[in-house]
């Protein structure tokens, strides 16, 4: 298969960089339209309590969605204010769409005891199309907007479907920002390890690939699933990050292999045979990775792998395919590898090999402790919604948040825990869950179905809001009662990472042993790789909580604790890391194979193995946290602790654990590394793969 790839990029390079070409117009043209469609709907699980309780309420009394102002002023009862105010609420009630606008000043609650702000709820009327309910959400905020009078300080809005649009303009923004700041500097880095324009600009355009398909592959799933704020930066790091980690190795090995290999067609070919079946084996591995996404019902962890994925897909072809093509037209003026004496060449790397090998029990008694202790953090780990606090200062929701806290009680405009009395409920029950919250509103709906609305007195997803919903599931024993609002999606969420946690680690697992299996022959590389890969995982998972949820240091990125990470960020960091860690083994290892296979020797192949992929490893993941790191620049908390999380993630497997644990535990295992039960060696034997350079062949004409 990937002979046929390089064989038919080589003789048609023209056409396969315009059919890329096109590919990059629709991503840049048609993908870029999911910015407009981004949903912040995280916690919904298909099939939950929570979930079927909010469908129902919604069946019986569909209410529309809602957004909030907030109006600041030295003092909200001035006669011009007050009548600003109420000119707004009457001109909101006469717009198409809106169902519902209080009086604040007639409402309980509305204006803050200090006198110095007031909120202005908007209901929207129920089963608005898309069109009509984002015509009177733009007409309700800009109405909102033109409040004005001299002692009228500011006035925000944002809640409902404004907050998707906010975060989504925001989103846009973030991924701009980066791609301005990453992109040169990766061209910098690149021009540092080739020394060539030329060689340096291959990598980005593949990387210009990876970002297209980001948007292509979101927007084409946003047909048929809702698509997170999230996603965005994920999936556009990502593909930038791993297009350049796949044209690097790639680029690296065509010039080792223009020193042997005049002809530069035949050196394409060479390096696809070689290093297209480690980006090969690589993608599949991150992609395996991410299908431990697909365990969970979340809808949002399922949109997120498999978005991410097509992703992998589409940098792995652009690197088989368009990188290829690029090198045999313009190849020939990529200057080859310089030849040195083989003392020097990596020699860094060499000594670090040698020295874990010799010192191997010593450099795994301080290694793997050192690990455990970064990750110790990991074990009081909690994971929550979140709040406007997540969001950058300069947001407007994060601005109505502020606001809304500086002037109001605790609790204002927090979302009840709602809770579902169906038909024949006992009337006892009902009242005992009634008394567990003071302020409870109770609700009739056609049916005969009762709403109990109860104040949490705290934050929707807050420790008060998750005890309120387990004391009423606690109470209700067998009568028809259900429980939803945010807090009991969290404890939905929460309770389905718990439950589906151990079949997704199987899954990927399971996945991983086959793949590793295939490409080196041995059972147990797999284990050695897993046991390796968790520990760098663990070690960058206990800094984030380390920094987010307790809040040490965060300041220092522009963050703050939270008390808990976004429940967003430890699936994504784990899934994502544990496949990037492959990628950088599967470098290692394909080198150690070739030189084990060359000299029989197991210890020097360890050495050569590391001196001849240490260099490229280590540029991939400098290059990685430099995107990583720029995408850390938006401000906003759940990308802020996705891209540190990954950033430490592949700095300490790039280091600590390939540079010293890998050659420790391989010199530990001997010749044992690469051992197989004889029927699984023999099958090996047969279907596994052989990582070597073609096989010399005629020059085939660069034509079109």
């Amino acid at each position: 298969m990937l002979s046929t790839l390089a064989r038919a990029a080589t003789r048609r390079p023209l056409t396969v960089m315009l059919l890329w070409g096109l590919f990059l117009i629709l991503g840049f043209g048609l993908g870029t339209g999911v910015f407009g469609k981004l949903s912040d709907d995280v916690p919904d699980v298909p099939g939950t309590e929570s979930q079927v309780a909010a469908e129902h309420l919604d069946g019986l009394d569909p209410a529309g969605d809602s957004i909030t102002g907030v109006v600041e002023a030295a003092a909200v009862s001035d006669p011009a204010v007050r009548a600003e105010v109420r000119g707004a609420v009457a001109d909101l009630r006469d717009l198409a769409g809106v169902a519902a606008v209080p009086d604040p000043y007639a409402t309980p609650g509305l204006v803050a005891e200090d006198g110095r702000a007031l909120l202005v709820p908007v209901t929207l009327e129920g089963g608005l199309d898309d069109d009509a309910e984002e015509t009177a959400v733009g007409a309700a905020a800009d109405r909102l907007h033109g409040i004005d009078a001299s002692e009228v300080s500011g006035v925000h809005v944002s809640g409902g479907p404004l907050l998707g649009e906010q975060l989504g303009e925001r989103a846009q923004e973030d991924v701009k920002n980066a791609e301005l700041i990453s992109l040169p500097v990766v061209l910098v880095l690149l021009l540092v390890v080739f020394g060539g324009l030329r060689a340096a600009g291959l990598p980005l355009l593949v990387a210009v690939a990876g970002i297209a398909g980001a948007f292509l592959a979101l927007s084409g799933f946003s047909q048929f699933t809702d698509i997170s704020v999230y996603a965005i930066q994920v999936t556009t790091m990502l593909g930038l990050g791993l297009a350049v980690d796949y044209a690097l190795l790639m680029l690296v090995r065509f010039r080792e292999e223009r020193r042997h290999t005049p002809d530069v067609v035949e050196a394409v070919h060479r390096t696809v045979a070689a290093a297209g079946r480690t980006v090969l084996f690589s993608g599949l591995t991150v992609a395996v990775s991410l299908a431990g996404l697909l365990v969970f019902p979340s809808t949002f962890l399922r949109s997120m792998g498999l978005a991410v994925a097509a992703v992998v897909v589409v940098d792995m072809l652009a690197a088989l395919t368009l990188l290829p093509a690029l090198l045999a037209r313009f190849g020939g003026r990529i200057a080859p590898a310089k030849t040195r004496p083989a003392a020097e060449e990596g020699r860094l790397f060499a000594r670090l090999a040698r020295f874990a090998a010799r010192r191997r029990v010593a450099v795994l008694a301080v290694a793997v402790p050192a690990l455990l202790v970064l990750a110790l953090p990991v074990t009081g780990m909690r994971i929550d919604i979140g709040d406007a606090r997540q969001l950058p200062k300069s947001t407007e929701a994060r601005q109505l948040y502020d606001a809304v806290d500086a002037h109001f009680p605790p609790g204002t405009g927090v979302s009840p825990v709602a809770v579902v009395l169906r038909p024949g409920t006992d009337a006892a029950t009902a009242d005992r869950i009634g008394a567990l919250a003071p302020g409870t509103i109770s609700r009739d709906l056609p049916g005969g179905t009762t709403v109990l609305e109860l104040p949490p007195g705290g934050p929707a997803d807050g420790t008060e809001a998750t005890e309120l919903v387990e004391r009423v599931r606690d109470l209700r024993g067998d009568e028809p009662v259900q429980v939803t609002g945010t807090a009991a999606q969290l404890v939905d969420f929460r309770q389905m990472l718990a439950d589906r946690a151990p079949w997704a680690a199987l899954t990927v697992l399971a996945g991983i042993f086959v793949l590793l299996f295939a490409f080196t022959g041995s059972v147990l590389l797999p284990l050695r790789t897993v046991a390796t890969t968790l520990l760098s995982l663990g070690a960058a998972l206990g800094a984030v909580v380390w920094v987010f949820q307790d809040g040490h240091l965060a300041g220092l990125i522009g963050a703050e604790g939270l008390g808990a990470l976004s429940l967003t960020a430890p699936p994504l960091i784990i899934a994502i890391a544990f496949g990037l860690a492959m990628d950088y083994e599967l470098f290692i290892l394909a080198r150690m194979r070739e030189a084990r296979e060359q000299t029989g020797d197991d210890r020097e192949a360890v050495v050569s193995g590391l001196r001849r992929s240490g260099r490229v490893v280590t540029c991939a993941a400098l290059l990685l946290a430099v995107v990583f790191g720029a995408f850390m620049t938006g401000g906003f908390s759940p990308i802020l602790q996705i891209g540190l999380g990954l950033t430490l993630a592949v700095l300490i497997d790039a280091t600590v654990v390939r540079m010293l644990l890998v050659p420790a535990t391989m010199a530990l295992l001997g010749r044992r590394a690469w051992w197989a039960p004889r029927p699984l060696r023999l099958a090996h034997e047969r279907f596994g793969v052989r990582e070597q350079a073609a096989g010399p062949a005629e020059p085939q004409p660069v034509r079109n």
